[in-house]
């Protein structure tokens, strides 16, 4: 990568908590994703990164986030070695460079027209591994894409920043598309987004989460295509258990709430 700092708009820096999370666990002697390529566009950018207010525990959460959805990304590149990868509102996530994938996976990159300029300057560029500038909410985007193909689309960190009508129109037009597939996503609780738009409202402000899950077979019925293959509790994943509370009496008690709280953060994997 080049050493030239990369200077940002106002507006790019809300991007940077989750590469800078994984630019710190790279940094640590026994790392979780140990995600280099988020350590050196980090030291490329013209940023004072301590002023970030970065969520306790990031340094650990999101690449623990991030490592369970490559994981489920490999899985379905090994049984479909010809196979089109949709990483939608990607950022700054070098998904595609950590997991390497063969010359025969066509890999589409996915975020706003700002965010794409931004991956231009800070990334090299890959073969195969082609970026567009649009809202996920923008049926452009998808006809551009050939559908011949079986399909994984990652949805990580994205999808509670939509309103359920959207949600729902993008995975019919994906499910509408391509032969065979894969969506997997993370999505808070109903009852966590109520919580929030109420909170939102007492203080005047616009809400940041929209869109949560409840019955996860409610959106087999939406998009009838889609069929549940797994739903896993981010919160007792062992990994984020055994970091977050290194101590055997801290990590059962961080077991114990999660199975209260089990619902509220959830990894799903439909395929259709």
């Amino acid at each position: 990568m080049e050493t030239e700092k990369v200077h940002l708009k106002k507006e790019n820096e809300t991007y940077l908590i989750t590469l800078y999370g994984k630019a710190l666990d790279s940094r640590k002697e026994h790392p979780i994703l140990n995600d280099t390529f988020a350590n050196a566009v980090v030291r490329k950018i013209d940023f004072d990164f301590e002023k970030l207010k970065t969520p306790k525990g990031a340094e650990v959460s999101l690449p623990v986030r991030a490592k369970h959805f490559d994981g489920w990304t490999r899985e379905f590149i090994a049984a479909h070695p010809v196979s089109t990868v949709l990483n939608l509102g990607c950022g700054l996530d070098s998904r595609v460079f950590r997991i390497d994938p063969p010359s025969t996976v066509n890999w589409y990159d996915v975020d706003l027209p700002d965010v794409i300029d931004l991956r231009k300057q800070l990334f090299p560029e890959r073969h195969a591994c082609v970026l567009i500038g649009s809202s996920v909410t923008d049926p452009g985007w998808l006809e551009r894409i050939p559908g011949d193909r079986p399909v994984i689309v990652v949805a990580e960190g994205l999808l509670q920043y939509l309103t359920e009508q959207e949600v729902i129109a993008l995975f019919s037009r994906i499910t509408g598309k391509f032969p065979e597939g894969q969506i997997i996503f993370d999505a808070y609780s109903r009852n966590m987004i109520r919580f929030v738009l109420l909170l939102a409202a007492a203080r005047r402000a616009r809400p940041s989460l929209l869109w949560g899950i409840g019955d996860s077979r409610k959106l087999e019925k939406e998009v009838p295509r889609l069929r549940l293959v797994t739903e896993i509790s981010f919160l007792t994943l062992p990994e984020l258990v055994e970091r977050i509370s290194p101590s055997g009496i801290g990590r059962a008690l961080f077991r114990v709430m999660g199975l209260f709280m089990k619902k509220m953060v959830r990894h799903f994997r439909y395929e259709f």
